[in-house]
């Protein structure tokens, strides 16, 4: 297996709470437990975000294995907040180096 990375950054409507809907909500809420289910199968090595979603910088992030680049990449677009579009992503090989 080998490992990647995704990075996730909503898009810039989202960066307002105010423009949130309840369908909004229910996606991002399938995103986190479809990040969840995954963690606990052991596919996923990490998932994190800097916490400051106003920021335009602010970004999240998946560290996963998976077989290939073409299976990683079907991953990465099957997570319900970029399938719905609330989230762009951007994928990339990756190699933990270190870990505690």
């Amino acid at each position: 297996m080998r490992q990647f990375i995704y990075i996730l950054k909503l898009i810039p409507k989202y960066m307002d709470e105010n423009n949130w809907t309840e369908e909004t909500n229910e996606i991002i809420s399938r995103h986190f437990f479809r990040l969840k289910e995954y963690t606990e199968k052991g596919k996923i090595i990490l998932v994190g975000r800097v916490p400051d979603e106003s920021d335009p910088e602010s970004f999240g992030i998946v560290i996963f294995e998976e077989e290939n680049e073409e299976k990683a990449n079907e991953f990465m677009q099957n997570d319900p907040a970029v399938k719905e579009g609330i989230m762009t992503a951007k994928l990339f090989p990756f190699k933990v180096a270190l870990i505690r």
